[in-house]
């Protein structure tokens, strides 16, 4: 089974944007949606965006800059359509 990789920022520069917020509102995003076994939640050390707004997100190979405030919208725009592209794309093969 195919999981989505969304690796979150946890350096200093992202840690005082709030990546610890934004882990905390992608936990309780993916257990409300039920997809522990469709994503993997990552943490990573300074992905090089320090000079930009919001936390580094990567998912996948792109990255995203997302503050606190922004995170439950970019969870439901951009996070569970890919999932829902990645279960397309297990069923049709």
């Amino acid at each position: 089974m195919a999981t989505l990789e969304i690796t979150i920022c946890i350096g200093s520069s992202c840690h005082l944007k709030g990546s610890r917020d934004v882990i905390k509102i992608f936990e309780r995003l993916i257990a409300f949606h039920c997809l522990e076994d469709k994503v993997t939640l990552k943490g990573s050390f300074c992905m090089g965006e320090c000079s930009k707004n919001g936390v580094c997100i990567c998912v996948g190979e792109e990255r995203f800059n997302v503050t606190p405030s922004q995170a439950e919208s970019f969870f439901n725009c951009e996070i569970v359509p890919r999932i829902k592209e990645l279960s397309k794309a297990e069923v049709g093969t």
